[in-house]
């Protein structure tokens, strides 16, 4: 379904010049009725100017009314050419101010743990540039001694299903080429479900746990251990040696 321009802007005029309800402003717009109901509690989109759909040429004011005496009717949008393709917008993903500083762990966590992942795909994931992704591939950012490699879902840089689809996406592309892999890239290949669905894998068995099994099947019996006196560890050899030794001399 097509979104109207400016969809804050636009429930913010809806909540101000109209009776509809939060619900029907909330599905033309696109949001949440409860970010609908911020807006009309002024808690959400302060300061955003109302963005006028009637004059905009999105809806019509007999729309409007319809809508109004029907709480179940659901606002149409009227068809505009300078939307179309507003929603398939190309370009880096938009990063909020406060999470760009991550970016760079994000990106030596893909690096590091995806290198199957071109910059590319690295790039779109992530919203960044080639350059930055190519100078921390070689080490040469300028603050690459002070990253450390973070999970980009667990930053909120991306969700776990676009991870995973570009994983597999690159999975496929070198099972195309006829790239050998390893069990370790194999294992990195997999999505979070397919993972959790996997069998566990062996277990190789600890020094402790092969002494265990060695004591178990021995039929002797175990000796009992020998009670230790603190007090032997005091006791001081007598002086009659060293005045043997001083008799001889």
């Amino acid at each position: 379904m097509s979104k109207p321009l400016m969809t804050k802007a636009t429930a913010v005029w809806l909540v101000d010049n109209t009776t509809l309800s939060f619900k029907q402003i909330a599905d033309f717009v696109g949001l949440h009725e409860l970010e609908v109901q911020g807006i009309a509690d002024g808690d959400v989109a302060t300061g955003v100017k109302g963005f006028d759909p009637i004059a905009n040429n999105q809806l019509t004011q007999e729309e409007i009314e319809k809508a109004e005496k029907d709480p179940l009717h659901k606002l149409t949008l009227k068809f505009n050419p300078a939307a179309v393709g507003e929603e398939k917008r190309r370009g880096p993903r938009y990063t909020p101010l406060s999470k760009r500083q991550d970016r760079p762990n994000a990106i030596l966590w893909l690096v590091k743990f995806h290198p199957e992942l071109v910059d590319s795909q690295i790039a779109k994931l992530v919203g960044t540039t080639k350059p930055t992704i190519q100078s921390i591939r070689e080490r040469t950012h300028w603050n690459i001694s002070s990253m450390e490699p973070v999970d980009p879902v667990a930053l909120g840089l991306c969700k776990q299903s676009e991870l995973d689809a570009v994983v597999q996406k690159a999975a496929a592309k070198k099972a195309k080429e006829g790239a050998p892999m390893d069990d370790d890239e194999r294992r990195k290949l997999l999505s979070t479900e397919q993972s959790l669905e996997a069998d566990a894998e062996p277990r190789i068995p600890t020094a402790i746990e092969g002494l265990e099994t060695f004591s178990l099947g021995n039929d002797e019996p175990e000796e009992p251990e020998k009670e230790i006196d603190a007090d032997s560890f005091f006791n001081l050899p007598s002086g009659d040696g060293d005045e043997e030794d001083k008799d001889e001399a």
